[in-house]
């Protein structure tokens, strides 16, 4: 029986680099076709909503933006027993909190998968909300895929080249082309807050 493959894209998209994860898996959708024990999540921040995907999955292939403590844009490949503490060890926001405690549900109920792959990038930033992928995190979105595809070719799963299955993925308005098209530049909106409720400038 082939082995079920659970690719997971997790983060934030309105965080800029947060949404790291959650643009690989859209971007390898867009290149490629999986056989049908393949599937592609966008996991956002859904935390514990995840159990029935890990459930069904022998082996889990997740994408994140972590911070190791390296260099914006460096790329860290985190495997088996390893990955919980990594997606731990600083944590960014509560989506990494709610993923650690995905995995540690998951072992306690004896249904986490037993090959684990985390395929990371040290983000450049993470305050600028509503914002996009960063340049350096963004030219990382192609290696981490090769990542995945070459552990894929591992496990003897060839994808093929064109348009995957995007039925798990977000809704069309923010994949990351209109989302960051679409954003208005800081001529056109005020991002510091409602100038109704700004304190008045004293002369």
């Amino acid at each position: 029986m082939a082995q079920r493959v659970l690719i997971l894209g997790i983060g934030n998209v309105l965080w800029a680099d947060e949404g790291f994860g959650v643009r690989c898996v859209e971007r390898m959708a867009d290149q490629w076709a999986f056989p049908e024990n393949v599937r592609l999540l966008d996991g956002g921040t859904q935390g514990l909503y995840l159990l029935p995907f890990l459930e069904e999955a022998d082996v889990l292939i997740v994408f994140d933006a972590v911070d190791y403590g390296l260099e914006p844009g460096t790329m860290k490949i985190v495997e088996g027993d390893e990955v919980p503490a990594f997606l731990g060890a600083k944590k960014m926001s509560l989506h990494q909190t709610g993923f650690q405690d995905v995995i540690a549900t998951a072992r306690l109920m004896g249904y986490c998968p037993p090959d684990l792959l985390l395929i990371g990038c040290q983000p450049e930033e993470l305050e600028d909300y509503g914002g996009g992928l960063r340049d350096i995190v963004a030219a990382q979105i192609e290696p981490a895929i090769k990542v995945a595809l070459d552990k894929l070719a591992k496990l003897q799963i060839v994808p093929t080249r064109g348009e995957g299955d995007k039925s798990l993925l977000a809704d069309k308005a923010i994949l990351r082309s209109a989302y960051e098209d679409g954003r208005p530049s800081e001529d056109e909106a005020y991002r510091y807050g409602d100038e109704r409720f700004l304190p008045a400038e004293v002369e």
